[in-house]
């Protein structure tokens, strides 16, 4: 049997920080990919979704110029998207990325990891040991329970982009972030899409005003959208799928779903070693530590955050607990805000509360918005669409923040630095933000919410009287 000091069952976000932080630091690391490094986000989500993105974006700039009259200087019209994607996914995933894990010893694409007990776990017959094992076992498309649904030939995150054409017309099941990206992507491709979803609104776990305004966009760019509506069951005839709703009978090439994640833990075994489970996934304390001492969940496997960011953070927190020799200082994963992103055009992100959620909590705050359309540099671009929109005190404590429109998942790392270490709405408006970058919209929305403190009460007099 081989000792190791440790071992990483999943390489995907989460696995992959381990291996290459404990690597570092001249542990010997054995880790355990059943299928590719990189997992769900580089090989069938994150990464090949931004490409796909891209492509979309680009072919929509080649086809408004042509409408213009604009001759190009070059055929920029992208012939198979889905080609340059799969090319894209190889050269990432290729020396660069696989550097990073010289030190540790992979077992790759040779089978699923199983525990045998506690310390111990098997691959194809021959078993492994260490004393500190991470499970980063990830999730896996959830197939709701639609009739029919089951028995057609559908897309998921994890065959979209081995396709070798552009369906004519897609359906996609979902409106979150996987659902919106695809829609708006395969639309500017040439698709005729339509999505469907139980949610009243894209979006759904985010700011009901952002879903609007996406919503508005699909529609001026022909994409159908159907919230709150039930889909009956669905068929296939004459090698059309067709989806029977209570809103009407549609047809389609292909059918999308991206109605969310499952956990997905039998092949694991975990009974074998006592490890506690459930639905929701493995359960960990805040050190991300099972009730198996010296064994880790992190990552999407224990249903906490399923992003891969929050992945990969959790993945850094958990082997620094691994190797802190005193149970002083801990690394408490509910401690880190958790934002996200979705990559459409226009471009939304959010962190900290909703809106909706500060009210649902009793919470007595301020809503400050700036848009994007009373700014010259968005304006200038060609980008005025969107808003920043702040949940905060009357004192400046910032509870949340929602951004609409160019640039909104970068312009989020301010919000989120905000909330997690108690900067308040103050200290933002006096931090100097360069000229005219995107960013600048942060400090408005600052300053906006400073103008409502010194535009009445004893500022005003004060002011009159000293001036």
């Amino acid at each position: 049997m081989e000792k190791h000091d440790l071992i990483v069952i999943g390489m995907g976000p989460a696995g992959m920080a381990v291996t290459a932080m404990a690597a570092n630091m001249n542990l010997d690391v054995l880790a355990v990919e059943k299928h590719k490094v990189g997992g769900e986000c580089l090989n069938y989500g994150c990464i090949p979704s931004k490409a796909l993105l891209k492509a979309g974006e680009a072919n929509e700039v080649t086809k408004n110029l042509k409408q213009y009259g604009i001759k190009l200087a070059a055929e920029t019209e992208i012939d198979n998207p889905l080609e340059i994607v799969r090319n894209k996914v190889e050269e990432i995933s290729g020396a660069k990325t696989m550097k990073a894990f010289d030190r540790a010893k992979l077992i790759v694409d040779q089978g699923a990891a199983k525990f045998v007990d506690k310390k111990t776990i098997e691959v194809e017959g021959q078993k492994y040991t260490a004393d500190k094992i991470f499970i980063a076992a990830g999730t896996r498309p959830m197939i709701p329970p639609i009739p029919g649904l089951k028995e057609v030939d559908k897309l998921t995150n994890l065959n979209i982009f081995e396709q070798e054409d552009i369906a004519e017309k897609l359906t996609i099941i979902g409106g979150g972030a996987i659902g919106s990206e695809m829609a708006q992507a395969f639309s500017r491709l040439g698709s005729e899409v339509n999505i469907f979803q139980i949610d009243e609104h894209l979006l759904p776990s985010g700011d009901e005003e952002a879903g609007r305004v996406l919503e508005a966009k699909f529609k001026e760019e022909g994409i159908g959208v159907y919230n709150s509506t039930t889909i009956e069951k669905v068929e296939t005839k004459n090698d059309k799928i067709i989806t029977h709703t209570e809103k009407g009978v549609f047809k389609s090439d292909e059918i999308l779903v991206a109605a969310g994640r499952e956990i997905y833990l039998e092949p694991l075994e975990l009974d074998k070693a006592g490890i506690e489970y459930d639905q929701n996934g493995i359960k960990v304390n805040s050190r991300l530590e099972t009730n198996v001492k010296g064994v880790y969940a992190v990552g999407d496997c224990n249903g906490k955050s399923l992003f891969s960011h929050a992945a990969m953070h959790q993945g850094m927190l958990a082997l620094m607990n691994a190797i802190n020799p005193t149970p002083i200082k801990q690394f408490k994963h509910e401690d880190y805000i958790v934002p996200w992103s979705v990559f459409t055009k226009p471009e939304i992100a959010q962190a900290g509360m909703t809106e909706k959620e500060a009210q649902e909590k009793g919470i007595d705050f301020e809503l400050i918005k700036v848009k994007y359309a009373d700014y010259g540099r968005t304006i200038a671009d060609g980008k005025p669409e969107g808003f920043v929109k702040v949940i905060c005190s009357s004192k400046g404590k910032i509870f949340g923040a929602t951004i609409v429109g160019e640039a909104a998942s970068e312009l989020i790392q301010e919000w989120v630095l905000a909330i997690q270490h108690n900067i308040s709405m103050f200290d933002i408006m006096m931090t100097q933000h360069s000229f005219p970058t995107i960013s600048l919209l942060n400090k408005r929305a600052a300053e906006k919410w400073m103008m409502g403190k010194t535009n009445s009460g004893i500022v005003p007099k004060m002011a009159k009287k000293f001036i």
